[in-house]
C-alpha cells in the first residue's frame, strides 16, 4: 500500500505541475503521515510528530491508505479524480479484511494526516519573506535569464526542519575566493562544458544534463526506493519506513542547501563568465555572450540543490541496501530515459556533472553539497524513526 500510495503521490505532484523544491517539502509531507498511520497501529518505531493511539485491531493498509489521501487532498489542489480513484482501488484491494478494521484504520489515518498538516504548516514555508537587497558585487548573485526580481523560494532558507537542529546546522564554510586556485579551476570547466554552444561536452554528457533536469529528485530518488522495496519484499512498515527516511532527508538537505544559498548569495555561472572582468582574477576570461545549456534555475547558486538532495537519498539507500547495489533510476520528462548504476555515490557523482554540464554550478558547489547531504541523512537516521524498546 506505501509503493501504491508513494506512486499515487508522484503522478499527483506531475500532474498538478509542482515544482522541484515544492515537491522536495511534500513529499516528506505526505510520506510522514503514512509512516506516523502504519506505525501507530504496529507501534515498532518511535514516531515522527503523531503519538501511537490506533485502535488495536486497524488496517495498517488503510490507514496508509487515508493518511496519503488526506494528505494530499489538503497540500494539492485541483486532483481529486486522480486521488478518489486511487483511494477506492485501494479500498477494493481491502475488500477481504475485516469491515471494522478498515473503517477504523481510514479513521486512523486520516486523524494522523490532519496532526502532520497542522504541525508542519507552521513550520515557515509559506512567511512572507523579507524584501531582497539586490548587489552588483563580484560574486554576489544577480537576476540570470528566465526570471526576473527576488530569487525564488528563499523561505526554505527559515523553514524548520525535520530532523535538523536548524537549518544552518551544516553550513558548509562558503565558495572559495574569486581569485583561489580552486575558483579558477571551476569557473574554467563550468564555461568550457556548460556552454548553450561551443561547448567541449559529448553528446552523452549532453543527455546527462537534461537527464537530471527534466525531473523532480523527489520523483526520481523515490522511483528508486520503490523499486527496491518491491525487489526485497519489505512490509508496509518497512516501506514506509523507507519513504518517510528518504523523502525527509531530500527535504531536510533541501532547507539546508537554501539556508546557504541565501546565506552566501552566490552568483550563478552566467553572471560570472559575463562579468569575469570584475572578479580580480587574471586567470578568468570573460565571455559577454556566454549562455548556459539549460535555462539557469532561479535562485542562488552555492550550494547545488539537486547534489544536496540526491546525496541525501543516496546515502539513506545505500545505508539500507549497501552503497554497491544496482539499480536504475527513471526520468518521467523524456521517452524511455533511464540510467543505470553499480553503486549510489555513482550516481551522486554523475548527477554534479550534470549540473556543471548544464551550466548551472560550479562544481566545488556540487561536492560540498554533497556532503551536506550526507550529514544531513545521517541526522535523520540517527534522531527520526528509531527501533521502539521492547
Amino acid at each position: 500500500m506505501a509503493l501504491r500510495w508513494n506512486s499515487t503521490m508522484l503522478a499527483v505532484f506531475q500532474a498538478a505541475g509542482v515544482s522541484a523544491p515544492a515537491a522536495n517539502r511534500l513529499g516528506a509531507i505526505v510520506q510522514a503521515a503514512v509512516f506516523d498511520a502504519v506505525n501507530g497501529i504496529e507501534r515498532s518505531y518511535t514516531p515522527i510528530h503523531v503519538q501511537p493511539a490506533a485502535p488495536d485491531d486497524a488496517s495498517p493498509g488503510a490507514a496508509a491508505a487515508a493518511a496519503a489521501d488526506e494528505a494530499l487532498s489538503h497540500l494539492v489542489s485541483g486532483q481529486g479524480t486522480l486521488l478518489d480513484a486511487a483511494l477506492a482501488a485501494s479500498l477494493d484491494s481491502l475488500a477481504d479484511d475485516d469491515a471494522q478494521a478498515v473503517a477504523d484504520g481510514l479513521t486512523w489515518g486520516r486523524n494522523v494526516a490532519g496532526q502532520i498538516l497542522a504541525w508542519r504548516a507552521g513550520d515557515g514555508f509559506s512567511a512572507i519573506p523579507p524584501d531582497y537587497v539586490f548587489s552588483t558585487a563580484p560574486g554576489q548573485w544577480q537576476p540570470t535569464p528566465g526570471g526576473s526580481g527576488a530569487p525564488r523560494f528563499r523561505t526554505l532558507a527559515t523553514t524548520t526542519p525535520f530532523a535538523l537542529t536548524s537549518p544552518s546546522q551544516f553550513r558548509p564554510s562558503g565558495p572559495p575566493a574569486l581569485t583561489s586556485d580552486g575558483y579558477t579551476r571551476d569557473y574554467n570547466e563550468v564555461k568550457a562544458m556548460g556552454g548553450a554552444t561551443d561547448s567541449a561536452r559529448t553528446a552523452y554528457q549532453t543527455q546527462t544534463a537534461t537527464f537530471w533536469q527534466v525531473d523532480t529528485p523527489v520523483a526520481m530518488w523515490d522511483r528508486v526506493a520503490d523499486t527496491l522495496a518491491s525487489d526485497r519484499h519489505l512490509n508496509l512498515l518497512r516501506t514506509a519506513r523507507l519513504l518517510a527516511l528518504v523523502n525527509i532527508s531530500i527535504a531536510d538537505a533541501l532547507i539546508a542547501v537554501f539556508d546557504a544559498k541565501n546565506a552566501f548569495n552566490w552568483w550563478r555561472p552566467v553572471t560570472a563568465i559575463v562579468n569575469a572582468d570584475l572578479d580580480g582574477n587574471p586567470n578568468t576570461a570573460a565571455d559577454l555572450g556566454w549562455l548556459p545549456m539549460l535555462v539557469t534555475p532561479y535562485f542562488q547558486e552555492y550550494p547545488s540543490a539537486h547534489s544536496g538532495v540526491s546525496s541525501a537519498a543516496a546515502v539513506v539507500l545505500a545505508t539500507v541496501f549497501g552503497d554497491d547495489t544496482s539499480f536504475t533510476v527513471t526520468s518521467a520528462g523524456l521517452a524511455d530515459a533511464e540510467r543505470s548504476f553499480s553503486s549510489f555515490s555513482d550516481a551522486v557523482a554523475q548527477v554534479a556533472d550534470a549540473r556543471v554540464f548544464a551550466g548551472f554550478h560550479f562544481r566545488f558547489s556540487c561536492d560540498d553539497a554533497a556532503v551536506m547531504g550526507r550529514l544531513t541523512a545521517n541526522q535523520v537516521m540517527a534522531t527520526l524513526m528509531l527501533r521502539a524498546s521492547d
